[in-house]
């Protein structure tokens, strides 16, 4: 019997076979979940077991789709203890191959293209996933058509180039992107030449990439999880597929029911999640005028935005926005203490962190995981020219202070 059993709608609960591509329900448009045998995997894998294997995300291969990966590497970051804050750690996916924690989905997403023999892949990206999907599609030997904003970080524009990949620039933002990917869905083509459509959450397995860091977190803790996870959220696939990883790390025994509280943080420019949130609602609206220097975090409307203000709530987390001023003086000041040049992203775990710890909804004694989910080194640009604007009025958000 396959590990991988089939995908599950995370609205409707309808289950649908493993063994074809799928995108999302067909019934409400809910992101599907791929669903494993756990009581038989649970027999073969086990903590002791992991000790010999090689440090990458495909360690947890028990717990992923049976499937020759596609993999540059990526996985099994450094958990780096804070030089500044006791009991905070510091999970630096920059070091990932394309030098961002897209990596690890994209390995996932382009593993099962390749497996299912896809031809053409498509992606409308902030920068990073762009990145990646160019990356993998060129290790797999796969068509990479890549749709991002004009503006994205130069690193991102010519990445792309050099895999090789097919670039379309579209004046606006990732939404946009995501409308001329529509596009081409409806065409004739788009079945005939083999093209398959790989945005965030409208595929199954760069959620199972991205639970990796579930695992890793729990693994490089001692299997103990943490008192909370700071989360820089745009598509929010990492928070959903460590929620998963959690999920399924108790079906196997690796861990109690205790769950981390959960923390969304976002730009003020550009913060859907963090507005729903203070306003009790489930689901975000469209964020209007999107605008930050964070451009993974300039995603209007996240896909997954149901099942980000879910988590949030099960877990006991929050929400929160902060300014792009409050991000570049995190991502200097993470630079000169800790030696790590963070990217935009990854540096407002940090102003989230102070301004949790401050409002003491988190304690100097909880251990706290902040992810930093990019190399600065993408970002040279903007770092080096951008004008910050003085940091909107803040007003307060789910009892935090934080502006939108």
């Amino acid at each position: 019997m396959p590990r991988l059993t089939h995908l599950e709608c995370t609205r409707c609960g309808e289950h649908y076979p493993a063994d074809r591509p799928q995108t999302v329900c067909p019934n409400d448009g809910g992101i599907l979940y791929a669903r494993y045998e756990l009581a038989s995997i649970k027999k073969i894998f086990s903590p002791a077991s992991l000790l010999p294997l090689a440090p990458t995300m495909w360690r947890y291969d028990a717990v992923l789709p049976e499937a020759a990966p596609v993999s540059l590497g990526e996985g099994f970051t450094p958990m780096l203890p804070s030089r500044e804050y006791p009991n905070v750690f510091i999970k630096d996916e920059g070091l990932n191959p394309t030098g961002s924690f897209k990596a690890r989905g994209l390995s996932a997403a382009v593993t099962m293209a390749r497996h299912f023999g896809l031809k053409k892949l498509a992606i409308p990206s902030a920068g990073n996933a762009a990145g990646a999907l160019a990356a993998y599609a060129a290790a797999a030997k796969i068509e990479a058509h890549i749709f991002m904003p004009k503006d994205v970080p130069m690193a991102n524009r010519i990445e792309c180039d050099y895999y090789g990949a097919h670039v379309t620039l579209v004046d606006g933002l990732i939404s946009d992107c995501a409308r001329r990917v529509a596009e081409l869905k409806a065409s004739e083509s788009w079945k005939e030449d083999g093209w398959f459509d790989v945005s965030t959450t409208k595929e199954p397995y760069r959620v199972e990439g991205k639970k990796t860091m579930g695992y890793e977190v729990a693994e490089q803790l001692g299997w103990k999880l943490p008192q909370g996870i700071i989360y820089p959220t745009g598509g929010g696939v990492g928070l959903l597929g460590m929620w998963k990883a959690f999920d399924e790390m108790e079906e196997l025994g690796f861990i109690g029911p205790e769950r981390p509280n959960m923390v969304c943080v976002q730009s003020a420019g550009c913060a859907p999640i963090a507005k729903a949130w203070d306003e009790g609602k489930q689901a975000a609206e469209m964020w209007p005028h999107a605008s930050t220097l964070a451009s993974g975090l300039r995603v209007p409307k996240p896909y997954g935005d149901y099942l980000i203000l879910d988590i949030l709530k099960k877990s006991g987390g929050v929400a929160i926005a902060v300014s792009d001023a409050e991000i570049l003086a995190a991502t200097r000041h993470w630079a000169k203490v800790e030696g790590i040049f963070a990217a935009p992203e990854g540096a407002a775990s940090l102003v989230a962190y102070q301004k949790l710890l401050a409002s003491g909804f988190f304690t100097a004694d909880d251990n706290v995981v902040l992810f930093n989910t990019g190399s600065g080194l993408k970002y040279l640009d903007v770092l080096d020219t951008k004008d910050i604007a003085k940091a909107p009025t803040a007003r307060a958000i789910a009892g935090i202070i934080g502006p939108y």
